[in-house]
């Protein structure tokens, strides 16, 4: 039996109580941290005593696809064993990132940001992911895939900077590797149940593997977790995010002949959320030129304003917009849905390996969104995404220690993706206040509708449905080959070729959302040019391009516990179409029909190119004190060209082009220490810079937006303006989101045997970050300040 103190931590972004273990029932209290500390401090006493020669266990990584020490392996590489993953409560990549440093995951409400040395690919689902995310050796590209739960791990590698030669060519930023754990030996199995009072959470976990016969091996891994969130919704009465999951993973294991090697993996996973961790804790008084609203904050207009014979009165939960864990939402829903089958078979010819690895993914998920974020009755968001993907990789792997060691193979995938959305504006709120603005003569959208008559009245019963497309095929071929060149000296050359074709289509149309049907062309088409800057339209369009990604390194071992390394590696993420523009690249005049001298001009986005990086590290593993202290260091530079960037229209929409280049420079340091017998030390820290080159059309965020109307003076106006009107703020010299200028963490791990059936494990994590800004447009009210929190 292992006795466990979990820790209490708090996500970066999911701020939510953590739990204690007791053996294998498990419950979860906000008290634990003292607990867990009074353990930690006995265990430290105890320890003094000790004479036994303390010693570190070596970490055993694949994240050059080949068994090695992390010692040896000449990337930043974070590994976290599944001991570690369990102990901490860590079950999905939102919880990994706060013992990774410069690793950041988020969810919004309508996307996933996941973030590596400053890089990530925004929120837009035609978008490849710039961070890897790599389940058993098969790709999971989509963002939507990393929310999933994961469970009963060997593993998590995180790999820092472009994986571009062995993990694929759009992993641009970096990879995540998730290795499950495959059948034993012997018999083992766990029933565990987590319990955690204030959120209501119940984990259920059941493991059984072992032999069935010499040959073959069977593992069952199976978890069912329900909670009822930390985030109060005064509009509904209840706690969010509520999340029920239920995930299910067959892994069978077969000696199907002395020199061959088969595991197949079955893995069915279901989450589903009701609500969101999503809650207003910024409001500003308004500028609008309306009458009545200006000096009004957003919140005040919603709860009650009467203009004229018109009332806002909404929910008085609208006027929460402090960060106290309460929001104010008519309730938001995500059900997801996903099924992996892979099969891996390895042939050993001699001392060389030959391995395939066959894969078919399928998720889907749909969404409902309530995207003004409040308790009043605006509108919603539908969306729906279907996904499916086969690949085949075919690898060869040479015997290690000679003077020349390989890998190299084939890999060919094909994708099919469906996506769906629909803003939907079901009740009369924003139709009247439309109203309002064209009695009132606001601004360019009085002017626009100026005899149209009651504008607003064109958007009730009013949905925006859009359908996009993608099918790709990539065909690739790498090698990485290791020359020996002295006992001390070693230069690895590596090459990945990429040819890929997409074909994308993205069409929008207006519709009467209680029937389905199409609306006619009229003024519907102005009142949704004018409030949602949309346009119908209908495009398609197909590519293809090749890649050739290129790395040199050089390995130099001094002596026998320190490795010396140099990187220098050129990587693609590829081009795409954009799934969430609300109108066509080219530039539009819409005309309204009754007033044909007004116009309003809008442009939108659908086919990108790639965006490429060129990065150069130096880094040092290093062992110290005859095996007991561990340090190693990695400084970098990578610069980005053509960058993938995604812009908010303003509205619902976002605009993806390559408008930037960027510099992002860093050192990261991290080790271990064996302080004594029974305890341990870890430590890591990041040290990161992020600089925007050339980006001139950057979104502003509201206050430089309020400039360029001439409605605030509280900051500078736009640097400039788009050919519709859309104002562009030059990002030259500004850091990204999630840039913090350090951050790590520090770990002290405490264990020992009470008898010979009877373990006891203490942790105590201190989790650290500086300020970092989480908003896309760098808006300066929203900065997180630094904190420590104590896990």
């Amino acid at each position: 039996m292992t006795l466990v103190l979990r820790p209490p931590c708090i996500n970066l972004q999911n701020p939510s109580p953590a739990k204690v273990i007791s053996g294998l029932i498990k419950v979860k209290s906000r008290n634990s941290l003292l607990a867990n500390s009074a353990a930690f401090l006995l265990g430290l006493i105890g320890s003094a005593a000790s004479v036994a020669a303390p010693v570190l266990e070596e970490v055993v990584v694949t994240a050059q696809l080949r068994a090695q020490s992390l010692q040896d392996v000449p990337v930043s590489v974070n590994a976290v064993s599944g001991d570690k993953l369990f102990e901490a409560g860590i079950e999905k990549v939102e919880d990994l990132q706060a013992y990774i440093p410069n690793l950041t995951m988020s969810e919004t409400g309508i996307g996933t940001n996941i973030y590596v040395r400053g890089i990530g690919s925004g929120i837009n689902q035609g978008f490849e992911q710039s961070v890897g995310l790599y389940f058993d050796g098969v790709s999971y590209g989509r963002a939507q895939l990393s929310r999933a739960p994961f469970m009963d791990l060997a593993r998590v590698e995180v790999l820092r900077g472009p994986q571009n030669i062995l993990y694929g060519k759009s992993s641009i930023a970096g990879a995540l590797s998730l290795i499950s754990r495959r059948p034993g030996e012997e018999f083992e199995g766990l029933v565990s149940l987590t319990v955690e009072p204030n959120e209501k959470e119940r984990v259920y976990d059941l493991v059984l593997s072992g032999p069935i016969t010499d040959s073959f091996g069977v593992r069952l891994a199976s978890r069912v977790k329900t909670t009822e969130g930390y985030i109060e919704n005064l509009t509904l009465d209840r706690n969010e995010p509520q999340r029920r999951e239920e995930t299910v993973r067959l892994v069978f294991d077969w000696a199907a002949a002395d020199n061959i090697q088969a595991m197949l993996k079955v893995e069915q996973s279901d989450f589903n959320v009701k609500g969101r961790q999503i809650e207003i804790i910024n409001d500003q008084e308004s500028v609008s030129t309306t009458p009545g609203f200006t000096g009004n904050t957003y919140a005040e207009i919603l709860d009650e304003t009467t203009i004229g014979t018109f009332s806002v009165d909404s929910d008085s939960s609208v006027l929460n917009n402090t960060l106290d864990f309460k929001r104010s939402s008519n309730g938001d829903e995500s059900n997801n849905n996903i099924g992996a089958y892979i099969l891996n078979v390895e042939m050993n010819a001699g001392e060389h390996t030959f391995t395939s690895i066959s894969a078919y993914l399928e998720y889907d998920f749909q969404e409902v969104c309530d995207c003004d974020f409040t308790g009043a009755d605006l509108f919603t968001v539908d969306l729906l995404e279907d996904y499916s993907q086969f690949s085949q990789e075919l690898r060869w792997v040479s015997p290690a220690g000679g003077r020349f060691e390989y890998i190299g193979g084939l890999y060919y995938q094909t994708s099919d993706l469906k996506f769906f959305d629909s803003i939907n504006v079901r009740t009369d709120t924003i139709p009247d206040l439309i109203n309002l603005a064209d009695a009132a003569g606001a601004g360019e959208r009085g002017e626009l509708f100026d005899g149209i008559g009651d504008a607003g009245d064109e958007l009730r019963d009013f949905g925006t449905p859009r359908n996009f497309t993608t099918e790709a095929e990539l065909y690739t071929a790498f090698l990485q080959s290791t020359m020996k060149m002295s006992d001390n000296l070693r230069l690895t050359l590596g090459g990945r070729f990429s040819y890929e074709k997409k074909e994308g289509s993205r069409s929008l149309d207006y519709s009467f959302l209680s029937t389905g049907e199409s609306r006619p062309i009229g003024e519907v088409d102005t009142a949704a040019a004018v409030s949602f800057k949309a346009e119908r339209h209908d495009l398609s369009g197909s590519f293809s391009e090749n890649s050739f990604s290129p790395s040199i390194n050089l390995q130099w071992y001094i002596g026998d516990a320190r490795m010396a390394y140099a990187t220098l590696t050129k990587g693609f993420k590829a081009g795409g179409f954009d799934a969430r523009s609300n109108a066509s690249p080219e530039l539009e005049e819409i005309r309204p029909l009754q007033n044909p001298n007004r116009t309003l001009t809008i442009q939108g986005s659908f086919q990108f190119d790639r965006e490429e990086a060129v990065s150069f590290e130096l880094g040092t593993k290093s062992s110290f004190f005859d095996g007991r202290l561990e340090l190693n260091v990695a400084a970098f530079m990578t610069k980005y060209d053509d960058l993938q960037v995604s812009i908010f229209d303003g509205t619902l929409g976002f605009n993806v082009g390559n408008a930037a280049a960027a510099v992002t420079t860093g050192i990261e340091l991290d080790g271990r220490f064996a302080a004594t017998e029974h305890l341990f030390i870890g430590y890591a820290l990041a040290l990161l810079d992020f600089e925007f080159q050339d980006y001139t059309n950057g979104q502003c965020y509201q206050d430089r937006v309020n400039a360029g109307n001439g409605l605030s003076n509280n900051a500078p106006p736009p640097d400039s303006f788009g050919a519709d009107g859309t104002p562009f703020c030059d990002y030259d010299g500004e850091s990204n989101q999630y840039v913090a200028d350090y951050s790590g963490n520090l770990t002290f791990a405490y264990n020992r045997m009470v008898n010979d059936a009877l373990e006891f494990r203490g942790n105590l994590d201190f989790v650290f970050t500086d300020d970092y800004n989480p908003t896309q447009n760098l808006d300066p009210t929203q900065v997180q300040d630094g904190f420590v929190k104590e896990c």
